[in-house]
């Protein structure tokens, strides 16, 4: 089964961008399709390894990280070749 899934990491300090750079570049790393945005990453494929990838690397992430906060969401489908049609 495919899933779609949109991430934004929201680290609460004042240099926040690092950790969301590294956390994409692992992402990236996985082999899985990713698309990004100013505003979220999108990662795409099967359901048990993208949702091992992101219990590994959330679980890292909140590790390094005093105060952050990940808002996902989940669509059961891949999503990846969508286009509007407007």
């Amino acid at each position: 089964m495919n899933i779609s899934v949109e991430l934004t990491l929201t680290p609460l300090k004042d240099d926040f961008e690092p950790p969301i750079i590294d956390f994409i570049n692992k992402l990236r790393a996985s082999g899985l399709t990713i698309l990004e945005n100013p505003l979220s990453t999108q990662i795409y494929g099967d359901y048990d390894t993208v949702m091992e990838l992101l219990q590994s690397e959330i679980k890292q992430t909140f590790y390094r990280l005093e105060h952050v906060v990940l808002t996902m969401k989940i669509v059961k489908s891949d999503r990846s070749k969508y286009e509007p049609h407007f």
